[in-house]
């Protein structure tokens, strides 16, 4: 009966997402940094249904507790996700008592079984996550320098000439590496005398 299913055709998407994401919209957190990459959250909810039937509630503590405490993802997430991975046929709700009760169905089983290398790189940004999280969380001086960053690669958009392709990498590969290398390996400057 529906015109979709997106189980049947998982590796529809080759960009790395996990094939659930059929729509621009993007989930906008107001507070705290991005964990996740796009379709990463419906791929984990869909895994920790699969391995036990819950409420939204439950999933939210179960993340929380993925990130030992670090990051707690907000109902103004979950659910909307739910409600798309529920219309995908992916899960089913079934509401007792004004909770709904999410259960893995025979599709979403399926497709979380074409997903597995997917999920596994879902849980390995999660570890990574979890660590960046870990009393290490960006000054605020720092946050605004990505978002420009960000914005001026947006500003940027289209106008990617081969030279300007290679000019903007080498700019950022520099920058990521010097972050790296750290201040102790910048040379010392006006001290000849």
């Amino acid at each position: 009966m529906r015109e979709h299913h997106p189980h049947s055709h998982p590796r529809e998407h080759g960009d790395g997402r996990d094939g659930f994401e059929k729509r621009p919209g993007r989930e906008r957190g107001g507070r705290g940094p991005r964990v996740f990459a796009p379709g990463d959250l419906k791929l984990l909810l869909l895994a920790l249904i699969a391995e036990q039937p819950c409420h939204g509630y439950d999933l939210i503590r179960q993340i929380e507790a993925m990130f030992d405490g670090a990051y707690s993802p907000s109902p103004g997430v979950i659910y909307p996700t739910l409600t798309f991975l529920e219309e995908s046929e992916l899960i089913s709700g079934d509401a007792e008592g004004g909770k709904k009760r999410y259960t893995i169905t025979d599709a979403g089983r399926l497709s979380l079984g074409e997903q597995a290398v997917a999920l596994e790189g879902v849980r390995m940004r999660i570890d990574v996550s979890k660590r960046s999280l870990r009393g290490h969380d960006r000054p605020p001086e720092i946050h605004e320098a990505v978002h420009n960053l960000r914005h001026a690669l947006q500003l940027h958009h289209g106008r990617w000439s081969p030279e300007e392709i290679i000019r903007v990498a080498a700019l950022l590969n520099g920058t990521a590496q010097a972050i790296v290398d750290g201040p102790a390996v910048q040379p010392v400057q006006g001290k000849a005398e």
